[in-house]
Order: structure tokens, then sequence, then C-alpha cells
């Protein structure tokens, strides 16, 4: 996979390495010269590139790109990015990250995000996380907001325990992907038994959140 990087500073860095070490094809974009470091990274290639310029964008040939990373430390530089990759060079699947958790309501479809990942806000559901039994924790947004991935923790004296998978009542848009039980990740069959202390990962629409909460997590 070919994925473009805006923005090589430590979290572009970081996401490149990750993405070079799993086998994809990275190109970095960096318009600030300090920031430009082939040594570091020698395996991605290195563009010396404003990524709100138009010009620059084509020619890295931005469309070869299977995904764009919007990382740079500026919001308005991210929703520029994101929107010029995705209505002019047509990329599939654009990732954007979001500074400012008061402008996260921005990154959606009508500026071409596809994922917006907002580091606050993963920093507290993971506190959530861990201290929320019983209830609905969001962890990521997905399809420009119209499903997410959730976590319920059951408590320990759960009326679940030792039912069947197949037994819970879930509303008809969501549904469960993982179970966390301990340090085993298990992938949910109908006949599997619910424990208490399990951590169930669901993805689900916005609008049945409320009735998930209702059926699993009691």
């Amino acid at each position: 996979m070919k994925v473009a990087i805006a923005g090589a500073g430590a979290v572009g860095r970081s996401i490149a390495r990750e993405l070079v070490r799993a086998g994809h094809s990275v190109m970095l974009l960096e318009r600030d010269t300090a920031n430009i470091d082939p040594a570091a990274i020698p395996d991605a290639i290195w563009a010396h590139a404003d990524a709100c310029e138009l010009s620059l964008l084509e020619s890295a040939r931005l469309q070869d790109y299977d995904v764009v990373i919007a990382a740079t430390g500026d919001d308005k530089a991210n929703l520029v990015l994101s929107l010029l990759a995705k209505t002019e060079f047509g990329v599939r699947r654009v990732v954007a990250r979001v500074n400012d958790p008061g402008n996260e309501w921005l990154f959606g479809a009508a500026w071409g995000v596809d994922v917006a990942v907002s580091t606050p806000r993963i920093l507290a559901s993971l506190v959530e996380e861990a201290v929320s039994v019983g209830d609905l924790v969001r962890l990521m947004t997905l399809r420009q907001g119209q499903a997410n991935l959730v976590e319920i923790t059951l408590p320990a004296n759960t009326a679940l325990a030792g039912k069947p998978i197949r037994k819970l009542a879930l509303p008809r848009d969501a549904a469960l992907v993982t179970i966390l039980r301990g340090g085993r990740v298990i992938v949910p069959q109908p006949d599997d038994p619910i424990e208490g202390g399990d951590e169930l990962l669901f993805v689900t629409s916005v609008e049945v959140e409320d009735e998930l909460r209702q059926a699993v997590g009691r």
C-alpha cells in the first residue's frame, strides 16, 4: 500500500516508521527544511513541499497513493490537505489528525476526512475505559461519524454471565467484533459463553448506542 504523510514532525515520523516496518511504501511531505532528514527513515520518500499547495501535490503525484494522512500540527493545514486529497486527487482513504478538540466537528466528509484521530479524545476514552464498568465508552469514530468503535466492560456480577453470545439482544446496527478476556483476544462465536469482567468491543451506529448500552451494559 502507498501512503503519503503530511508533516514530518514527531507524529509523522512515528507513523512513517511503523508503516515502513509493516512493508508499506511511504512518502513524507514536509514544508520546514529543518524537519527533513532522509537518514531518519531511509526507506521513505522525502519531499520538501507545502501540503496545502495544489501544484506541489501534483508534482508529488498524490493521485498515485492509496491513503493520505494529514498529520501536521496545524488543523487548518490538515483540513485543506484532506479536502484536496479527496476532491482533486481522488484518494480513497484520508486520515486526519485533530490537534484542537474544539475543531473536531469540522473533520468529516465535508472536508474529505474519512477518519479523524483526536489524541485528546483517545486519551480521554482510555481513561474512561480504565474506570468505567458497565457503561459504553467510545474509542474511535468510523465512516465519517456514522458509526463508532465502542467498548463495554461487564461487571463481575453481570446477569449475562454464562449465557452464550447468541443470546445477546443486540440492536440491528450493532455488531460484536472482539472480546478481551484477561490476556486473550477472542473472536466471538455464537455459542461462546459470556463471563463477568469481559471487555466487549462493538461497531455500532450512533443511533442505537443507547439501545446497546441497555442491552449489554448491565
